[in-house]
């Protein structure tokens, strides 16, 4: 596929991921996919799950054209255009969603990228909607592995504003845009999956 890009750790997580999901995601409905990268995920959701609607997002020009590549693949129909969405902007463009999905973004991104998700999230979802991240944590201060740690400092290398966020202060920042932390669910090379519920159900 002209312009689809792949990243080795998707094949490795998706299978852990949609196990999840599957658990947490409404029947039916819309989910939003904040930073879809590649698009390899939102193509094997999309497929996994034929009766939600998958809308991929990214700010990024190659990863839109990566999306788009890979949506090319039959029987894909629920899987819809790529958007390009900034997690920090104070307005997004979509304006609606019954899940929202975000994978390894938290740490490959400014701290004001989940300062925005988490806005964003508030406004989006419905009360119960479902809001599911992936990646890696520190727990108490501390992080849970050495391959996270030195993962953490290979991450502020490329970038100084990257990092493994502390758990406590994603939960706190999600309480504020009135997001429950629901369940954290222990998954393969020391990530997490955080599924955040929103009040009002």
């Amino acid at each position: 596929m002209n312009g689809a890009l792949k990243s080795p750790s998707v094949a490795r997580n998706r299978d852990p991921i949609l196990a999840v999901l599957r658990r947490f995601l409404p029947q039916a409905g819309t989910v939003l996919e904040i930073a879809s990268g590649t698009g390899e995920h939102a193509a094997y959701f999309a497929a996994a799950l034929p009766r939600l609607t998958w809308q991929p997002t990214d700010q990024d020009e190659r990863a839109l054209n990566s999306i788009a590549a890979h949506r090319g693949d039959p029987g894909l129909s629920n899987l819809l255009a790529p958007l390009r969405l900034d997690a920090a902007a104070p307005d997004w463009s979509v304006e609606r969603a019954d899940a929202i999905v975000a994978i390894n973004m938290v740490h490959i991104s400014p701290w004001r990228a989940t300062q925005g998700l988490m806005a964003g999230a508030g406004r989006v979802l419905p009360p119960g909607g479902v809001l599911y991240l992936y990646g890696a944590y520190k727990e108490n201060g501390a992080h849970t592995a050495p391959s996270n740690e030195a993962f953490d400092a290979d991450l502020k290398r490329r970038n100084p504003e990257w990092g493994v966020r502390d758990l406590e202060q994603v939960v706190d920042l999600a309480s504020t845009h009135g997001l429950e932390l629901v369940e954290r669910i222990p998954m393969p090379a020391n990530n997490l999956s955080l599924v955040f519920r929103r009040s009002g159900a």
